[in-house]
């Protein structure tokens, strides 16, 4: 067992670094679908900041919540989270995805567009919903289940339309990720029944019992959802957070030794590791929202578990942010069980980063923030990226001017490419540090000829590289102050 003290690890030279922005019911943004857009723009902007400042590498934003949408769709009708009336568009917010995207690349984040596939209300009060929702369009696809209604996986079309559903946002938008999260079939509620036996009857093999036949129909959605990604945008990455717990050892020795009351292989009816090993994942995010020894799910050995249990896909750690001082588990009292649990992540070679839910949960306590910047995050680094991406040769940029100003050193260069990349620019101090010092990154959108921006941090000796969307860099070239 490693025992961590007050000395933090190195921080290697890429590490996934992100935040899950949750939109649904307005858990970190928007703060009220009713606020007017200028509000709700500062407030998208006051969370960028922070996370650029205590340099995370990605934002994992919510754009689908309850088969609503918070772009314009065909598919969906707007959010009420964003719009305050389902199926209205909110004036002077045309395209917020769009926005939201260009704010998060200006500060050199990724963008992951993160949407709950399968639940289609978040009650039961369909008077909320528009007339365009699903709900109204194709209630043969819908099942309530305890206060929500949700698209029944076993049915085909359902496959067809979520398909469909992310194919309309890869399309449209220069996004760097999918994302799903652990809703699958839902979670169990005591004494009731997810009344899918008709689908069942139709549509499920002899071979198959219910277990099984639940489980084929979400790897048919993953595995339809990755095809249809990499078909127009391979270089946009698919990534999923399952619940943490896979199985207990309790009823299959492969499990983690913990006592979970659901797990993701029974309960929900996902089977990541199948996916990871047919490589329709580019990423994994176990939800271990745990602290590190809890007796029933110690986040350490789930993360020990997932280390040794992963394959063909790049892991990061999901961390429970949003239980610090606010949990019936003592050891979330304590400013150092979130940068323990960070310092064991970096201590498992496996595991790639970290993503912490929610975004709203740091800001809010500065103390923990402070020992994450100072001991582990004290640097911007580049994410890590995925295994199986393809190897490309990638032009070094050339530079077209180069003066220095009042605001900074302000820096043009060209570079052409097919594919969406990232300009990183190093700070170079031989001897004095393991990697170079990323001091700035630079979105570069497909086709883009020409970029300029103002350096503020300049160095005496600097070097800058691109890095495409499938991690393929270009050789370095120095740049003089």
């Amino acid at each position: 067992m490693i025992v961590f003290g007050c000395q933090s690890l190195p921080a290697p030279e890429t590490e996934f670094r992100g935040v899950w922005v949750a939109t649904v019911v307005n858990i970190d943004w928007p703060k009220n679908g009713n606020d007017v857009v200028q509000k709700q723009k500062v407030d998208f902007i006051k969370f960028l900041d922070f996370y650029e400042a205590l340099n995370f590498n990605a934002l994992i934003v919510q754009i689908r919540t309850a088969g609503d949408a918070f772009y314009p769709s065909y598919l969906a009708p707007w959010s009420r989270f964003l719009t305050g009336s389902e199926g209205e568009p909110k004036s002077g917010f045309e395209d917020p995805l769009q926005w939201l995207i260009d704010q998060t690349h200006e500060r050199g984040l990724q963008f992951h567009a993160w949407l709950n596939p399968y639940r289609a209300t978040f009650d039961l009060d369909t008077t909320l919903l528009a007339q365009s929702h699903d709900f109204y369009q194709h209630r043969e696809w819908m099942l309530k289940y305890g206060k929500k209604y949700y698209y029944n996986p076993g049915n085909p079309e359902v496959w067809k339309h979520l398909t469909k559903v992310v194919e309309e946002v890869v399309v449209n938008y220069n996004i760097d990720g999918i994302h799903f999260d652990d809703y699958f079939y839902p979670y169990k509620i005591p004494g009731e029944v997810f009344a899918d036996s008709l689908t069942y009857a139709e549509y499920g093999l002899s071979t198959q019992n219910l277990g099984d036949w639940r489980r084929s129909n979400v790897d048919s959605l993953v595995k339809n959802v990755h095809q249809t990604i990499k078909t127009h945008k391979p270089w946009i990455q698919f990534g999923i957070s399952p619940f943490g717990v896979w199985k207990n050892q309790s009823t299959d020795p492969l499990g983690s030794d913990t006592k979970a009351g659901q797990t993701t292989y029974e309960d929900l009816y996902a089977d990541p590791l199948l996916w990871m090993k047919q490589g329709w994942l580019d990423y994994i995010v176990p939800q271990a929202y745990w602290s590190m020894d809890y007796p029933a799910a110690s986040h350490r050995k789930i993360t020990e578990w997932w280390a040794n249990n992963s394959e063909n896909t790049q892991l990061y750690m999901g961390n429970g942010a949003y239980k610090i001082k606010n949990n019936a588990d003592e050891a979330w009292n304590k400013k150092k069980e979130l940068p323990l649990q960070l310092q064991l992540s970096r201590s498992i070679p496996q595991v790639k980063g970290n993503v912490f839910f929610s975004a709203k949960s740091l800001p809010q306590h500065p103390k923990v923030t402070k020992k994450i910047q100072q001991k582990l995050y004290s640097s911007p680094t580049n994410p890590s990226m995925p295994l199986n991406f393809p190897s490309r040769l990638i032009p070094k940029p050339g530079i077209i001017s180069n003066e220095s100003g009042s605001n900074g050193q302000n820096i043009c260069i060209s570079h052409y490419d097919s594919v969406p990349r990232f300009l990183s620019i190093y700070k170079i101090k031989p001897g004095r540090r393991r990697f170079p010092q990323l001091l700035k990154k630079v979105y570069l959108p497909i086709n883009e000829s020409q970029c300029c921006f103002t350096l503020k941090n300049s160095s005496k000796k600097m070097e800058l590289l691109v890095k495409d969307a499938f991690g393929n860099e270009s050789q370095p070239i120095p740049i003089t102050n």
